[in-house]
């Protein structure tokens, strides 16, 4: 465990994309999250996070609407040798689809289809 560890301050992961922690106080976490990646369904948006941490450990989440719908994100993990590795859940409750040649429209997922997950590194900014 390290040293004096806070959570506040901004950490950029692997993509781009920024999770800005403003208050750690507590165990609980509150900031916001933007994505850098143009085929997100929260591209352009920032999107407010609240979580819980615990020594090392941390989770946040958080959610808005996307061009298809209603989305939430979470993000799960610990910190190692001053990176926050994390696995992240995304679940979308809609998507554009589209036939060859026709204009796209939104269709509600079946669950299954409508979760995604990985994972993610963040380094402090």
């Amino acid at each position: 465990m390290e040293d004096a560890l806070t959570w506040t301050g901004k950490w950029r992961n692997q993509y781009g994309s920024v999770l800005e922690i403003t208050d750690d106080s507590d165990g609980q976490i509150i900031g916001s999250f933007r994505t850098a990646l143009d085929d997100s369904g929260f591209h352009g948006q920032t999107i407010p996070m609240f979580g819980v941490h615990q020594g090392d450990c941390i989770s946040v989440a958080g959610g808005g609407r996307t061009a298809a719908g209603d989305a939430v994100v979470s993000y799960t993990g610990l910190l190692r040798n001053g990176k926050m590795e994390t696995l992240w859940f995304l679940v979308a409750d809609a998507a554009i689809k589209a036939a060859a040649g026709q204009p796209g429209k939104i269709e509600k997922l079946s669950w299954w289809r409508s979760m995604t997950t990985s994972a993610d590194t963040f380094e402090r900014i």
